[in-house]
């Protein structure tokens, strides 16, 4: 099966106390790792893909932009409300930036860290 990159809404409830956004049900992996990046200058982070690691992606705050290519398809995608959520497969490699200087990305992984997982060297 050859999966995309792709964006998903995630469950949100609005009244006038606020709002409140649900992660349940929707992520196609069990989460074994968790992070977030936040207080980014300019600088571009990611800059891999990898073997096994499928990843989910929210900016929580602000917003940044996170730019995608497959070895095939080339796509940019914006996180600007915390409802949004990217999911990245493996094959995914990605890149993050034009952080907002407010911005927090929080990722969800199904594995956990191992430098044996990660590919640095983009697709031609």
């Amino acid at each position: 099966m050859n999966r995309m990159a792709r964006i998903i809404d995630l469950k949100t409830y609005t009244d006038e106390r606020g709002n409140l956004t649900v992660i349940e049900k929707v992520i196609p992996f069990d989460i074994k790792r968790i992070f977030y990046i936040y207080g980014v200058d300019d600088s571009v982070r990611g800059g891999h893909r990898h073997h096994k690691t499928r990843q989910v992606a929210v900016c929580i705050q602000g917003s940044c932009i996170i730019s995608n290519n497959t070895g095939v398809l080339k796509e940019e995608f914006m996180l600007d409300v915390p409802h949004k959520c990217l999911i990245l497969e493996p094959n995914d490699w990605h890149t993050m930036h034009h952080f907002s200087k407010d911005a927090i990305l929080m990722v969800l992984a199904s594995e956990s860290f191992d430098p044996a997982d990660y590919i640095y060297e983009p697709y031609d």
